[in-house]
C-alpha cells in the first residue's frame, strides 16, 4: 500500500486506504489521503472481505482498486465483482486470472501458444495408478504439484517409484488443506534449476511488451529471498527468446496490466514455462531500477485506458539491481515469524540507487496476523559485482532483530550461479 501511495502522490491521484484493527496506526494509514476501518485483524474478516472493500470504494467514490501483491490480487471473484460494481480493478481481466490460476489449464494454453513447457502430465484422471504410470513414462525424478497450488504448498520431489505413493499422499493432504483441492499434475524435475521470470505488460489496445527478466533462484521453503535483474550470465539472444516467449504467453490470454511469466531454466539455459502471476510482484523494484520505469504508474495509466508508455525497442536495460527481503523472523528458531514491537530499527541511507521499500517504522508493532516480511532493500549499480558489494554493505547497516538471516544469505549469492 505504501509503495502504491508513493506513486499516486507523485501523479496527483488521491489514495484511499483500508485497514484492520491490527493496522490502525500503520504507515499506510497515515500516508493515504483517506483511510477506512474494515474489521478485526484476521484477514478473512478484513482484507479478504470483498464486500467491505467494495463498500469503502463506494463510500469514498473511488474509481479504481489496486489490489497490491497478495490477498485479493489474483482472485477471480473479486475482479468480477469490481466490474459488476463499475469499479476498475487494477489488474488483468478475470478470464486471464482464471486461466493462469489453474496450472493444468495454463500449461495447455502455453503449449498452444508455442511457449516451451516442461514434459509432464496435466490430465483429469487423478487415479493413483494413472499418475504413477505417467511418472514412470516421464522418468524419475519428477515433481508432483497441486493444480491450484502456489507458494510451494502441495509440492513434492519424487526421486524413485518406491517413494511415489507416500509423497503423492503427502502432497495431496497439503493441497487439500491449503486450497481445498487435491488434484495433482506431474512434471519432469529439472536438476540444479534456476528460477527466471519475465516482467510483462499489456494494454487494452492489444499491445504487450517485456521489461526483461529477474533471477529469483535464492529461495527458502520455495519462497523467494533475494532477487536480481537482469539474470546473470544470460546471453542477449537467450534474453530476447525469454522475453518474446513471455509476450506470447501474455497475448494468449489477452493480458492487460502488469504480470510475470515464470520460467524454470536448466544449466544449458533451456527454459520452460512454470506459471504466470497475474499481478504486480513484490520484486518489481529491481525491474524498475534497470529500466528507469515506475511500474505502478504504468498500471494506473493502463487501467485508465492509455497505451503502454514505451515501445519494446524503447525500453532500456541499464546496470544491475538486487532486492533483499527483510523479515521479522528468528534465525535461531528455524526462521519462525517474530511478532511484537520494533524496539530498534535502523536502515541504510536511501538515495537514487538505494531504495528502502517498507511499511513499518521504529515503534510499530509486527503483527502475528500477516506475512513477516516487513521491508525490502533494493540496490542498483552499474554492474553486478558493484551492486553485490553495495548490497552486502547496506545489509550490514540494516539493523533489526531478524537480519542475521540476510547476513548469512548474502554469502549464498556467491554460489547459486557459476557466473557470480
Amino acid at each position: 500500500a505504501c509503495r502504491v501511495i508513493r506513486t499516486t502522490k507523485k501523479m496527483g491521484v488521491q489514495s484511499v486506504a483500508v485497514y484492520s484493527e491490527a493496522d490502525r496506526n500503520s504507515m499506510h494509514v497515515n500516508m493515504a489521503d483517506e483511510a477506512y476501518f474494515i474489521g478485526p485483524a484476521p484477514c478473512q474478516e478484513s482484507y479478504l472481505s470483498m464486500e467491505k472493500i467494495i463498500q469503502v470504494a463506494k463510500i469514498s467514490a473511488a474509481q479504481a482498486i489496486h489490489p497490491g501483491y497478495g490477498f485479493l490480487s489474483e482472485n477471480v471473484e473479486f475482479a468480477e465483482l469490481c466490474k459488476q460494481e463499475g469499479i476498475i480493478f487494477i489488474g488483468p481481466p478475470s478470464s486471464a486470472i482464471r486461466d493462469m490460476g489453474i496450472k493444468s489449464t495454463s500449461k495447455s494454453i502455453m503449449a498452444a501458444a508455442g511457449v516451451p513447457i516442461v514434459e509432464g502430465y496435466h490430465g483429469e484422471d487423478q487415479a493413483d495408478q494413472c499418475l504413477k504410470e505417467h511418472a514412470g513414462r516421464i522418468g524419475y525424478p519428477v515433481m508432483v504439484k497441486a493444480v491450484r497450488g502456489g507458494g510451494g504448498k502441495g509440492m513434492r520431489i519424487i526421486r524413485s517409484e518406491k517413494e511415489f505413493q507416500e509423497q503423492l499422499e503427502s502432497a495431496r493432504r497439503e493441497a487439500n488443506k491449503s486450497f481445498n483441492d487435491d488434484a495433482m499434475l506431474i512434471e519432469k524435475f529439472v536438476d540444479t534449476p534456476r528460477h527466471v521470470e519475465v516482467q510483462v505488460f499489456g494494454d487494452h489496445h492489444g499491445n504487450a511488451v517485456y521489461l526483461f527478466e529477474r533471477d529469483c533462484s535464492v529461495q527458502r521453503r520455495h519462497q523467494k529471498i533475494i532477487e536480481e535483474a537482469p539474470a546473470p550470465g544470460i546471453k542477449p539472444e537467450v534474453r530476447q527468446k525469454l522475453g518474446e516467449a513471455a509476450v506470447r504467453a501474455a497475448k494468449a490470454v489477452n493480458y492487460v496490466g502488469a504480470g510475470t511469466v515464470e520460467f524454470i531454466m536448466d544449466s544449458k539455459h533451456n527454459f520452460y514455462f512454470m506459471e504466470m502471476n497475474t499481478r504486480l510482484q513484490v520484486e518489481h523494484p529491481v525491474t524498475e531500477m534497470i529500466t528507469g520505469t515506475d511500474l505502478v504508474e504504468w498500471q494506473l495509466r493502463i487501467a485508465a485506458g492509455e497505451k503502454i508508455p514505451l515501445r519494446q525497442e524503447e525500453i532500456p536495460l541499464q546496470g544491475h539491481a538486487f532486492e533483499a527481503r527483510i523479515y521479522a523472523e528468528d534465525p535461531n528458531n528455524n526462521f519462525m515469524p517474530g511478532a511484537g514491537p520494533l524496539v530498534h530499527l535502523s536502515t541504510p541511507q536511501a538515495d537514487p540507487f538505494t531504495r528502502i521499500e517498507t511499511g513499518v517504522q521504529q515503534g510499530d508493532e509486527v503483527s502475528v496476523h500477516y506475512d513477516p516480511m516487513i521491508a525490502k532493500l533494493v540496490i542498483w549499480a552499474a554492474d553486478r559485482q558493484v551492486a553485490l558489494t553495495k548490497l552486502r554493505y547496506s545489509l550490514r547497516q540494516y539493523n533489526i532483530n531478524s537480519l542475521h538471516f540476510h547476513s548469512a544469505m548474502e554469502e549464498g549469492l556467491t554460489s547459486h550461479t557459476p557466473e557470480i
